[in-house]
C-alpha cells in the first residue's frame, strides 16, 4: 500500500508521520492487499484559536472499487488519526465482505426436460 500523508496549516513531523503511518499500517494491514492507494490529509481548521479543529481526511483508492473516503474532526489531531483509521478500517471491511457475499453466484442447475 503506498500511503501519501499530506497536511494543511501546520508543518508535518516525523513524530506525526510515524503515528499515521502506524496507526494506518496497523488498521488495514488484514485488506492491505486490495488498496493500492491511501492519502491521509491532516488540516487545523481553525488554526491557533483552538477548539475542535483537527481534521483528519483518509482516502483509500481500491483495485476494481469506489474509492473509501473517511473524515473526522476532533481537538486533539492523534485521536483524529485513531477515529479515522479505525472507522477506515471498518468501513472497508464491511464493503470486501459485501462483495464477497454479490460476487459467489452459483451457476444455476439447467432444467431437465423430457422429450
Amino acid at each position: 500500500m503506498q500511503l501519501d500523508i499530506q497536511t494543511n496549516g501546520f508543518s508535518l513531523t516525523d513524530g506525526i508521520r510515524d503515528y499515521a503511518t502506524r496507526r494506518m499500517q496497523f488498521a488495514l494491514d488484514r485488506n492491505d492487499g486490495h488498496i493500492m492507494h491511501a492519502r491521509i490529509s491532516l488540516a487545523d481548521i481553525n488554526g491557533p484559536r483552538g477548539g475542535i479543529d483537527k481534521k483528519c481526511q483518509i482516502n483509500l483508492v481500491l483495485a476494481g472499487h469506489s474509492n473509501i473516503v473517511i473524515e473526522d474532526t476532533e481537538a486533539d489531531l492523534y485521536v483524529a488519526i485513531d477515529r479515522a483509521s479505525d472507522r477506515c478500517a471498518r468501513t472497508l471491511t464491511r464493503r470486501l465482505e459485501k462483495l464477497r457475499e454479490h460476487s459467489y453466484d452459483p451457476a444455476p442447475t439447467p432444467l431437465v426436460t423430457e422429450d
